[in-house]
């Protein structure tokens, strides 16, 4: 099962946490806590951690492809939440 990680900078680490599990609530199953939430789609699922200074995120899949569209769709989904255009680097 392929997955990638990312370390994002942000001073609101949690509140992005916060505002991903309302925005995908609605349509994904998500678990979480204080610190941390796991967001479940159909074709893998997304860890969410907030730290101090950064938000550490893992996406893993099935495969390659798929791995390819979550991160863009994470991609997307913190670019529109934080209002400002991220520099998310996927590594393996």
């Amino acid at each position: 099962m392929p997955i990638s990680r990312a370390e994002i900078p942000a001073e609101d680490a949690q509140g992005l946490v916060d505002r991903l599990c309302r925005d995908w609530a609605s349509a994904q199953p998500v678990d979480r806590d204080e610190t941390q939430a796991r967001i479940t789609f159909d074709e893998g699922s997304c860890l969410l951690q907030a730290e101090p200074d950064r938000l550490i995120v893992a996406v893993e899949s099935l495969d390659d492809e798929t791995l390819d569209r979550l991160e863009g769709r994470v991609n997307a989904t913190l670019e529109g939440l934080s209002g400002v255009s991220l520099d998310i680097v996927w590594e393996a």
